[in-house]
């Protein structure tokens, strides 16, 4: 399990983390969202260590990581993709940080296997494209088989297949009970990979929920109604703080108002309904309206300028 507690960090006269606390639980994926310079990686590196907060603590099942026995097996972490000597094979690299961890080194062959790379093991890892370089660094994390995992965009530059193999993976090692913590900014991965969502922006915390409940509090969720009375049941719908507006084809689109209550007003007033159906926001327009006033740069679309 992790727990943040009101973690606070300055850079200079910039506030990167601001009294952030959240826990991370054991048994699902967690994905770390926020808009760039939201400060996910300054939280990560603050996890692990490599940075000192100047209030609050980050600890992994009640420790921080300086203090932690066995480090590599307790935590596994993927900050870097390509955090490694690029003149060194993989097997070596992992040869050396299995010694450094004082795990037995059978376990080197046995996470080359689980990556994918045991064809190219003795290739030196500078020579690695970056889905490579990833699948190299999930490995190094895996050696110590730890019970907690962080991971930050590990999905960038690989291809489908090992995008789908990263999301097996991580929903794999959730359900046996580690703890599964991911920083990405693809939206619609962290959708089909993760359950559960911490968002930040501007180093606050903005959201802690599952995905389901983010999505349902959006408000690009829509109910839809079709009945033969559909414009008279406007105004008993606005009544009850709904947003309504026409559809095309002589539905109604319902905004802020559950299926429930849309379809109780419709009885009510004795009308038929042919379809009462909800449309769903994605995690993407539900993220995007949580996070608009936490972005720090905003581009404009229009023409080109010369």
């Amino acid at each position: 399990m992790i727990q943040v507690r009101n973690l606070t960090k300055h850079f200079g006269p910039k506030l990167a983390v601001n009294d952030l606390s959240f826990d991370v639980q054991p048994g699902v994926v967690t994905g770390f969202l926020g808009p760039n310079g939201a400060g996910k990686t300054t939280t990560l590196r603050m996890l692990l260590g490599l940075a000192n907060p100047d209030k609050g603590s980050a600890t992994i099942n009640g420790v921080s990581y300086q203090k932690l026995r066995a480090p590599m097996r307790e935590v596994g972490a993927v900050l870097d993709a390509r955090a490694y000597h690029p003149g060194r094979k993989a097997r070596d690299h992992l040869l050396v940080l299995a010694e450094a961890g004082r795990i037995p080194a059978r376990r080197v062959g046995e996470v080359l296997a689980l990556v994918g790379l045991e064809e190219v093991a003795n290739k030196r890892a500078g020579s690695y494209s970056l889905g490579m370089a990833q699948r190299l660094g999930i490995a190094a994390a895996l050696l110590g088989d730890p019970p907690v995992l962080l991971f930050d965009e590990p999905v960038n530059g690989l291809d489908p297949e090992g995008i789908l193999w990263v999301r097996t993976l991580m929903q794999t090692l959730a359900a046996q009970g580690r703890t599964v913590f991911v920083s990405s900014h693809l939206m619609s991965e962290m959708s089909l990979t993760a359950t559960h969502v911490i968002v930040i922006g501007r180093g606050r915390l903005l959201k802690d929920s599952s995905i389901d409940d983010l999505v349902r509090s959006s408000s690009g969720r829509v109910v839809r109604l079709k009945s033969p009375k559909a414009a008279d049941l406007v105004p008993a719908l606005e009544a009850g703080g709904a947003t309504v507006q026409a559809d095309g084809d002589g539905s109604l689109l319902v905004h802020g108002m559950e299926p429930e209550a849309v379809g109780d007003i419709a009885f009510e007033a004795g009308a038929r309904v042919h379809e009462l159906s909800v449309q769903e926001a994605s995690l993407e327009e539900a993220f995007m309206e949580l996070t608009r006033e936490d972005v720090e740069f905003h581009a404009h679309v229009g023409a080109a300028q010369p």
